[in-house]
């Protein structure tokens, strides 16, 4: 869809100051945003919206001395710091700079060049600008299960709470935790709520029947195909899961929204902004990705979901809403190190639109005025 009202970057690299960073003082090398992107969303009391805006900072320079480097968060006696450790060119891959990838290893595995942090903008009411950026209210690893990093919050509101769900990275998992505020700005860790590779929890802005409901979106190599002539292509898919305290959750046994056969534009999808209720049931905008390069196509997509039985399907968007647009990025076409994504991780009610706040290109904060008679 084309001619928003409003559609542009409102927060990038230029806007973080390095030098109020978590990681500063910790870190025995020169380091730079690779990316400020992918923010949760919410509406805070004072009626300003607040991004939750993921900072990739990378390493400067990771290769040197014939090796490279990356970056883990480690907890020692002294205190938190950042540790560089030294991989051999000779047994890795380094063709993505963001990533190490270990040669001969049976399976793909994986150190990371930068470390992700949460840093809270609070935005005007409308989105439009930036009011606050709040570096004294930063979101740094805490545990050994986040050491590569905390990425890609999604803030619901649920009742008098705020809770935020955000992708944490390390040997020993890659998981999901659980965030909690009273107020949307103060929040407090209350640890992991799913221990499988789940890259795209949100929480419904809301109780069904009483219970707490999220979609995940569990990783995997292996899945099982459909029957031939089937509606649906077999791959990555929205699943649901309850909860009776937003800690303990249940996989549902119905299954979620999954991709279309009939085209390739959700070979690859999974959960963005988290579900918020409408009129007509549940709206929820995920992103399907198209094979295409090193990522793939990144698009937005909608679907109402009913709100009684959030399973079942009331209707959905067959085209995009949002799509990548490299004039907005094309400021900043020398740092680009990706393309062809926007990345949708929140909605807000706006009375006659829709907020979203979106990641792109892996690399900065976009805000969508979206028209309420695009969706449904």
């Amino acid at each position: 869809m084309t001619g928003f009202a409003f559609d542009a970057l409102v927060f990038g690299p230029d806007d973080v100051d390095l030098s109020r960073s978590p990681l500063a003082g910790r870190i025995d090398a020169e380091t730079y945003v690779l990316g400020a992107f992918n923010p949760g969303l919410t509406r805070l009391a004072n009626g300003n919206l607040l991004l939750m805006v993921r900072v990739a900072e990378a390493l400067r320079t990771p290769i040197r001395d014939g090796a490279v480097h990356s970056i883990r968060w480690e907890e020692t006696v002294q205190g938190a710091a950042c540790v560089l450790d030294a991989w051999p060119l000779s047994l890795v891959d380094t063709a993505d700079p963001r990533q190490v990838q270990m040669r001969g290893a049976g399976f793909r595995v994986l150190a990371l060049t930068s470390l992700s942090w949460l840093l809270p903008v609070e935005l005007s009411a409308d989105g439009r600008r930036v009011e606050e950026v709040h570096y004294d209210r930063a979101i740094a690893p805490r545990a050994s299960y986040q050491c590569y990093g905390v990425e890609d919050a999604r803030i619901s509101r649920v009742g008098d709470r705020w809770l935020m769900t955000a992708c944490c990275v390390s040997p020993e998992r890659h998981g999901t935790a659980l965030y909690t505020s009273a107020n949307g700005l103060d929040w407090h860790l209350e640890g992991l709520i799913l221990d499988h590779q789940n890259k795209d929890m949100a929480i419904f802005e809301g109780l069904v029947d009483g219970s707490y409901w999220a979609q995940t979106r569990p990783l995997g190599d292996c899945y099982f195909a459909y029957a031939p002539g089937s509606e649906w292509r077999a791959g990555p898919s929205i699943n649901f899961a309850t909860s009776p305290d937003a800690l303990h959750w249940r996989p549902s046994e119905h299954p979620g929204i999954r991709p279309h056969a009939a085209t390739v534009a959700t070979a690859r999808m999974g959960a963005g902004a988290p579900p918020v209720l409408t009129d007509r049931g549940w709206l929820t905008l995920w992103h399907g990705a198209e094979p295409s390069g090193q990522v793939g196509i990144y698009r937005t997509y909608w679907t109402l979901l009913d709100r009684d039985e959030p399973w079942r399907v009331v209707a959905t968007g067959h085209m995009p809403l949002i799509e990548p647009n490299p004039a907005l990025t094309e400021a900043m076409k020398d740092r680009m190190y990706l393309g062809d994504v926007v990345f949708t991780t929140g909605l807000v009610d706006a009375g006659d639109h829709w907020v979203v706040a979106s990641g792109e290109a892996d690399l900065a904060c976009r805000i969508t005025h979206v028209p309420k008679a695009a969706v449904g």
